[in-house]
């Protein structure tokens, strides 16, 4: 992966080619952003291109030996330790998946990993084995690259176990690269953190997310909605697409509706029919719930219509401006978000269904939290 092919960043593009350019290289650093910004694939480029020898314009000239094995994620002298399940696991026993992974989607998500490794209902984590291999690994003299490279993808699953590694962070063999690829700085050691420089991401903007999927060949109105929902989330974005073709917009306001006059078949008819979408389509369903009610309370706050809806939508939007009063906006977010995770835990969506849309009910017309 080249830096050309990363959404956006345009900044952080620049740091990373100065740093090579001039030889300035810190030994260990941390590319900090949130999911779908872009951390993975700028690690992945910048590794690319501090290995290349014929670098061209800013970028790695993609032909030398280096390019076409780190293309390939088999490069040598670039290594890789991402999360995986078993107590004695190591990132080696993943490998082939690994690069079948990044090479179909450099932007994916934990979840999305451990769904590909089959982990089940198993956690995520980096193993004391893994840290034994990587000192191992990185004890050993470069085979051909300019540079020997660790790309750590999401060291917040290192937890205690980062201890064994302070030594070799704080003083690494010549040449020795640590690339940290993280997305919450709070989970991540102290002592870690005190030995690496961080660089920031931002979340990409909708016009960076629209951009990249009208390259993919999404119809301008299309992508312009997904982006509002990915909401600088790359990989959400790619997500949205991939979905059936469900209108969660649609749906979302007809549920309100049937929140709001409460009849009993009705509700249980709804359940029934959400409970068959498959769990990615019902998570979908409440991340535009949630979407649809930020964009409601920055309307409901500043009067200002000037918000990421369509026609239809904001002028229901305007009509619930005599139904959600600004106290019950929370309790309802509430909801949303917590159903979103019960699903993803594998709840019952026929039950949680109806005792959300029975909640619901209760806050609308009488504004009782619940």
């Amino acid at each position: 992966m080249n830096f050309g092919q990363i959404i956006g960043q345009v900044e952080v593009k620049q740091l990373l080619r100065t740093m090579v350019d001039t030889d300035r290289l810190p030994h260990a650093q941390i590319l900090l952003g949130p999911e779908g910004s872009g951390t993975l694939p700028m690690a992945l480029a910048f590794a690319r291109y501090a290995m290349c020898n014929n670098r061209v314009e800013g970028e790695a000239c993609g032909n030398c030996s280096d390019c076409i094995k780190s293309s390939k994620h088999i490069h040598p002298d670039i290594h890789f330790t991402y999360p995986t399940v078993g107590s004695k696991a190591t990132s080696s026993m993943f490998a082939n998946e690994w690069r079948e992974k990044i090479s179909e989607n450099p932007y994916l998500n934990i979840q999305q990993w451990l769904r590909h490794i089959q982990a089940e209902n198993k956690q995520g984590n980096i193993t004391k084995d893994e840290c034994s291999a990587i000192i191992k690994k990185l004890s050993l003299k470069t085979f051909e690259g300019a540079y020997k490279i660790l790309i750590i993808w999401l060291p917040e699953f290192l937890r205690k176990e980062g201890n064994r590694l302070l030594k070799l962070i704080e003083e690494p063999p010549e040449k020795t690269l640590f690339i940290l690829v993280a997305e919450n700085a709070e989970e991540i050691l102290n002592t870690i953190l005190s030995r690496c420089q961080i660089v920031k991401f931002p979340p990409l903007s909708d016009e960076e997310v629209k951009s990249a999927l009208l390259e993919k060949g999404l119809p301008e109105g299309k992508a312009l909605d997904i982006a509002h929902l990915a909401n600088g989330n790359y990989n959400q974005a790619l997500t949205l697409i991939d979905e059936s073709e469900n209108d969660n917009a649609n749906m979302f306001l007809a549920w309100l509706r049937i929140c709001y006059l409460g009849k009993p078949k009705d509700i249980v008819d709804w359940s029934g029919e959400f409970a068959k979408l498959g769990r990615e389509n019902q998570k979908h369903f409440f991340d535009y719930g949630l979407f649809f009610l930020r964009e409601y309370m920055v309307l409901k706050l500043t009067g200002n219509n000037n918000i990421r809806l369509s026609e239809k939508e904001a002028s229901t939007a305007q009509n619930l401006t005599k139904v959600i009063q600004y106290e019950q906006i929370e309790p309802i977010s509430k909801i949303l978000t917590d159903s979103a995770f019960h699903i993803s835990r594998n709840a019952n969506p026929k039950i949680l269904m109806t005792d959300i849309t029975i909640r619901m009910n209760k806050i609308l017309k009488s504004g009782v939290v619940v």
